[in-house]
């Protein structure tokens, strides 16, 4: 009894769930470009079909001396700080409507809201800055805002300035808003990333089913459909269209609006086109459907499935190649101070893989089951002599 309990506080302290070479399926070569300078390559197709889908089995090693490392996904990032302007000198000036902005709770800002009361309206808004009020001031921007709400366009009341330090602004409208319908407006600093995306993919020609546009795209198994971009032909424009996105068995799996605006109205051009629609790492065959309404189709040349590049990041520390394992199924993610405490330095260079082979030292986890599950016809055997034992000594007991 006391060796059968030394033997289970054994097992229970062994961690079989420790990353090792021969546990991985898999194995690709990575020649890294700048020992001295932290370096990434980059999770293509052959990692996804044969990685966990949350990439947690990923390691890297230098023989057999583990490398931390980071995963970052090049997913578009806005930040910004948003204030009120403080609305000063609104008034009328030989037809037009003129304001001052108190810029003074922003030290920097690139964009300009404005609140307007109105609909059906396109207008063009000329800004200069200073640091005093008043329209003698540096010009910084001219943009056009509207409002095609009649249309079912949508509307737009952002002013795009460079990064801006003037105290004041001075906006001036063209005919069409009245100050009275002047009803505030917000400063941003906004400061954006763009989104890196690769192929993930491919879509079918689109077909019509009444009066919806309908197109299949299939996905590789495990790789993760972030975006479906569509390209519309330039001369069709002026459209605003909804769209649905359906996994295999029609269930859903993200909307959105496609449209493209170009309207000159009174001198004043806009020109706006919104088309892709975002997922969440979907994947598989998915169905998009484009509601058409009673409008005729729209001319589509190609619709893309993207996915958002995932990037491995890590500290060579001047070593000129490692080797990339993947492919085991019940190793847990790491948890590496490198990724705690990961930053994306300018210098970063990017690594290349080898082709993806099968690892040749593999063997696979030991059989990590109950030692009675492993061995149940032992343990039947065991328990059917002990009945036969048991059974033998009765029967002595029971003779005179």
């Amino acid at each position: 009894m006391k060796h059968l309990l030394l033997l289970a506080l054994l097992l229970a302290g062994a961690d079989p769930q420790q990353a090792a070479i021969p546990y991985f399926t898999n194995v690709r070569d990575v020649s890294i470009a700048a020992p001295g300078q932290q370096n990434y390559f980059v999770v293509d197709p052959e990692i996804w079909t044969h990685a966990r889908p949350d990439l947690g089995d990923l390691r890297l090693f230098d023989d057999a001396s583990p490398v931390q490392y980071a995963i970052s996904e090049q997913r578009a990032s806005v930040s910004s700080n948003q204030v009120q302007a403080r609305v000063l000198n609104l008034g009328r000036v030989s037809g037009h409507t003129e304001l001052d902005l108190d810029c003074g709770n922003l030290a920097e800002y690139d964009r300009v809201q404005l609140k307007i009361e109105a609909k059906d309206f396109i207008v063009t808004a000329s800004v200069s800055g200073g640091n005093t009020p008043g329209a003698s001031a540096s010009a910084l921007t001219s943009s056009t805002v509207y409002d095609f709400s009649r249309e079912q366009l949508g509307s737009n009341l952002i002013l795009k300035l460079p990064p801006t330090t003037y105290r004041y602004l001075h906006v001036k409208l063209s005919k069409g808003i009245g100050p009275e319908q002047i009803k505030g407006a917000a400063l941003y600093n906004l400061r954006e990333q763009k989104a890196v995306w690769t192929q993930a993919g491919s879509c079918s020609e689109p077909r019509q089913e009444k009066n919806t546009t309908i197109i299949v795209c299939d996905v590789p198994a495990k790789v993760p459909l972030d975006r479906l971009e569509l390209q519309i032909a330039p001369q069709q424009v002026n459209f605003l269209r909804t769209v649905r996105v359906e996994d295999a068995k029609g269930l859903p799996l993200g909307s959105g609006e496609i449209s493209r605006v170009r309207i000159n109205r009174n001198g004043s051009a806009v020109t706006d086109e919104k088309l892709a629609i975002h997922l969440s790492s979907a994947s598989g065959t998915v169905t998009l459907k484009i509601d058409n309404g009673d409008n005729p189709p729209l001319s589509i040349i190609t619709v893309r499935p993207l996915s958002v590049e995932r990037r491995v990041y890590f500290d060579p520390q001047g070593r000129a190649a490692i080797r990339l394992y993947y492919g085991d199924e019940k190793l847990p993610a790491p948890a590496y101070d490198y990724a705690r405490f990961f930053r994306v330095e300018d210098s970063s260079a990017q690594a290349q893989l080898s082709p993806g082979t099968h690892n040749s030292l593999f063997t696979g986890r030991p059989d990590e089951r109950p030692w009675s599950d492993r061995h149940k016809v032992i343990l039947r055997t065991a328990m059917l002599v002990a009945v036969l034992g048991l059974s033998v000594l009765a029967i002595r007991g029971l003779r005179p």
